[in-house]
């Protein structure tokens, strides 16, 4: 195979269109349930896919009653449903803004565990005054925010090779669990955090669990040069180096291209709007779908299902057996950490002598 293209995909809700939940394979009783996202992370893996990003935020999607408003928390769904998996990796989102550090690198350091080394994280800012009003602790300053992320991924990072890989000893005989002089004060010290650690969760077990950033323009690009293993781009051109890139794609997919073009048009009418979106839109069958990702030369696609089940599936059952067919997409897993599955080597502890 001369080239491999990475897939994965971006799972929000019903789906990325808003009139989504209304399809009559919808499943809008059980968007707050572990089944339902099991189901999709099952579906993803069938399909072979990289990873799964679960969206996250601290305000609602949207004032209208038309449309879903709610979420389960994304870290907390990825730790469910990951044990339930082999393969797949798991980007959950977390709101950095608003959060802390030493909690967010305990939690990821846990998914990390429980999925036995296929976890992530999607640091993401918030920029709403009325999402800071939730915690009365701050006023919002935009202008920050970045520089603020950066930091954080600074913080979860030192916090996470705070413990040495073989700190923990756990010799009966002795009555020592751990060796004390292989857990390590970060000492962080910046214009927004003061973090000591160390971390009360050892060292994880791919040691680093990839930090992916969404990228949309010039200063986000060059925080995930800065910070990010894993970057989400929405155009193009968008010059990124450093980070693997996956462009973001909303996929609207059937059996032939003017069935997929229907489906999005009553879909729009349903919303009583034509739907758009920060990345690029495809409407078209699968086979159309292989072409146009095959005649770009990157790394990546993180594919956004318009509406799910309909197009997850479509991508799991339709697309991947087309791009296998054409020599272009694995067959079977390679690999059984996220840091793997990706082609990054598992880092060396910054701590360690």
């Amino acid at each position: 195979m001369s080239r491999s293209l990475r897939l994965a995909a971006a799972l929000d809700g019903a789906g990325w269109h808003p009139a989504a939940w209304r399809e009559p394979d919808a499943q809008p009783d059980a968007l707050f349930t572990a089944g339902y996202w099991a189901g999709l992370a099952a579906e993803a893996e069938r399909g072979l896919l990289d990873f799964v990003t679960i969206e996250d935020s601290l305000g609602p999607q949207t004032d209208r009653t038309d449309r879903v408003q709610g979420r389960l928390d994304a870290v907390l769904i990825a730790s469910r449903i990951a044990p339930l998996t082999r393969n797949i990796g798991f980007l959950p989102t977390v709101i950095a803004t608003h959060t802390e550090p030493f909690h967010i690198s305990k939690a990821i350091a846990t998914l990390d565990y429980v999925s036995q080394g296929r976890g992530g994280v999607r640091p993401r800012i918030s920029v709403a005054q009325s999402e800071a009003d939730h915690f009365g602790r701050r006023e919002v300053r935009p202008e920050e925010l970045l520089d603020e992320v950066a930091d954080y991924v600074e913080v979860l990072r030192r916090l996470w090779d705070s413990w040495e890989d073989d700190a923990e000893i756990r010799d009966v005989a002795t009555g020592r669990f751990v060796d004390r002089g292989k857990l390590h004060y970060i000492d962080f010290e910046g214009r927004f955090f003061k973090v000591k650690g160390p971390s009360i969760t050892p060292r994880p077990p791919q040691g680093q669990p990839p930090v992916a950033v969404l990228a949309h323009a010039d200063p986000v690009y060059r925080l995930a040069e800065r910070s990010a293993d894993v970057v989400f781009v929405t155009e193009r051109d968008a010059a990124v180096k450093g980070p693997l890139v996956f462009t973001d794609l909303v996929v609207f997919l059937d059996e032939s291209e003017r069935a997929a073009e229907d489906r999005k048009a009553r879909l729009d009418e349903v919303a009583g709007e034509d739907y758009t979106s920060d990345a690029e839109i495809f409407v078209g069958t699968p086979a159309q779908l292989a072409d146009r990702l095959l005649a770009q030369d990157v790394f990546g696609y993180r594919l956004r299902p318009a509406a799910i089940p309909h197009d997850l599936t479509a991508i799991t059952r339709g697309l991947v057996p087309e791009l296998q067919r054409r020599g272009v997409f694995r067959r079977e897993y390679e690999a059984n950490t996220l840091r793997g599955l990706l082609g990054l080597d598992r880092p060396a502890n910054r701590y360690a002598a």
